[in-house]
C-alpha cells in the first residue's frame, strides 16, 4: 500500500548555511521524521498565494500546520499584547487558506502549537496572548502532563495522561465554531481541540519532539482511508 502524502507547512525566514545568508523555507527536521515514522510521506509547503491553497490541498492526503510565530492578533479582532511576537502575515494568510481548503475538502488536519491556535482562529475563535509556565525558558522545551478528555478523538488515540514536550506562551481563549476541547494541562489550559465528525485535531504541544507517534499515526491512518 502506498504511503499517504502529508503536507507540512513551513517557516519563511532568513537562514545561514555555508557562505550564504538568504531568505529560506525552514522546517525543523523532526516534523518530516515524525511523518515518516508514522507511515507517511512528508511534503513541505512554503508560503504561497492564498489562491493556490485549494489546488495544493487537492494533491494531499493530509495536512500538518506546524508550530512557529504567534498568530497576528488582528486576525481574531484583538489589539496586540506587548508580549506577542512580531507578525508573520504571509504565513498567516497562507496557512489560514490551507486550513479553509482542507476543511472544505474533508482533508485530515493536524495543527501543532501555532497550528492549533491558527485552527481555532480559522473557525472564529480567539487566543489568550500570554501565559506562564509552558516553556523552560527561551529556546528550551518544557514538559508537563496532558490529560485527555474521554470519548474524544484524541482520547481514543492517547487514552492516558502523558508528559509532553511543550513550548508556547499563548493558548486558546474562546473556542472556534464547532471545536471541542479534547485535552487539558493541569493548570486548566486547553491542550488539544478537535472538530467532531471529521479528522481535525490540534495539539498545543510538540509531538515531533517526542518518540510517541500515536497522534501523527492517527492522522496518517485517516489520510490513508
Amino acid at each position: 500500500m502506498s504511503r499517504p502524502l502529508i503536507g507540512v507547512t513551513t517557516y519563511l525566514d532568513t537562514a545561514r548555511w555555508g557562505v550564504w545568508e538568504l531568505p529560506a523555507t525552514l522546517l525543523p527536521a523532526a516534523y518530516p521524521r515524525l511523518v515518516r515514522a508514522a507511515g507517511g510521506l512528508a511534503a513541505l509547503l512554503p508560503p504561497d498565494g492564498a489562491d493556490a491553497a485549494a489546488a495544493v490541498v487537492a494533491r494531499l492526503d493530509g495536512l500538518v500546520v506546524a508550530g512557529g510565530a504567534d498568530v497576528e492578533p488582528a486576525r481574531y479582532g484583538a489589539a496586540r499584547d506587548p508580549r506577542t511576537g512580531p507578525p508573520a502575515r504571509e504565513r498567516d494568510a497562507w496557512e489560514l487558506a490551507l486550513v479553509d481548503a482542507a476543511l472544505a475538502a474533508g482533508t485530515p488536519v493536524l495543527g501543532v502549537c501555532r497550528g492549533m491556535q491558527l485552527l481555532n482562529v480559522a473557525l472564529g475563535g480567539t487566543l489568550l496572548q500570554h501565559l506562564e509556565g509552558h516553556t523552560a525558558g527561551v529556546g528550551r522545551l518544557g514538559q508537563h502532563t496532558v490529560k485527555p478528555v474521554p470519548g474524544t478523538r484524541y482520547g481514543s488515540l492517547v487514552p492516558e495522561a502523558v508528559e509532553v514536550p511543550t513550548y508556547h506562551h499563548q493558548a486558546v481563549d474562546r473556542l472556534g465554531a464547532g471545536l471541542v476541547p479534547s485535552a487539558y494541562a493541569e493548570d486548566g489550559t486547553v491542550e488539544a481541540v478537535e472538530l467532531p465528525g471529521s479528522w481535525v485535531l490540534g495539539v498545543q504541544w510538540h509531538p515531533e519532539m517526542d518518540d510517541d507517534t500515536r497522534v501523527m499515526a492517527g492522522l496518517v491512518r485517516a489520510a490513508s482511508a
